[in-house]
């Protein structure tokens, strides 16, 4: 398992920073299902839909080695899995906003409802 990355490693832009950690449609929509609370694997599969479930767990590995993510593993049989947004997760939620804000806005200017 690779370490969190280091400030060497990071880009030197802000933005391409964040586009680093969260830069594709997955860990998104990861993000926005986990903003409400705790899920498990499958919760987050049938509700990110269309993903597989080979990367859907190589992006909840890769977002738990950055810090976005904490997963949980419960000793017992059949054994549970739950995954929950860290304080550093949850300090995107005014990114997620701003998205869901500019998409809103551009389906009402395209006239598709929402």
């Amino acid at each position: 398992m690779k370490a969190q990355m280091t400030e060497n490693e990071l880009p030197a832009c802000p933005v391409e920073t964040t586009l680093t950690l969260i830069g594709n449609k997955w860990k998104v929509l990861i993000l926005r299902d986990l903003l409400p609370g705790t899920k498990r694997f499958g919760e987050l599969k049938k509700s990110i839909g269309g993903v597989s479930q080979k990367v859907l767990t190589a992006q909840l590995r890769d977002m738990e080695e950055n810090g976005l993510v904490i997963r949980t593993v419960y000793a017992q049989v059949p054994p549970k899995v739950e995954y929950s947004l860290t304080e550093l997760g949850y300090s995107l939620k005014p990114i997620l906003d701003a998205l869901w804000n500019w998409g809103d806005e551009y389906m009402a200017a395209m006239n598709k409802p929402v």
